[in-house]
């Protein structure tokens, strides 16, 4: 199941944060589709996912904003 996080016009470390509370909602093998503009997302969801142990499965910078997939493992 995906699950869709919007988190635009927040900054860090709150889309962080965000994705910490909703993982914690899911299963493992879900998904979440995380919406953000905070270009530090790049790299702080990536890190976080790292530590913790999740997947980024899909990372995609469009103008406006920033689209990432992430994995609960």
């Amino acid at each position: 199941m995906q699950t869709n996080l919007d988190v635009k016009r927040l900054l860090c470390p709150m889309p962080v944060i965000r994705l910490g509370e909703m993982i914690e909602k899911i299963e493992i093998g879900d998904t979440i589709q995380i919406i953000a503009t905070d270009p530090g997302v790049l790299h702080d969801i990536p890190a976080w996912c790292k530590v913790h142990g999740h997947k980024v499965l899909a990372c995609d910078e469009k103008t406006d904003e920033i689209v990432l997939l992430v994995e609960k493992i």
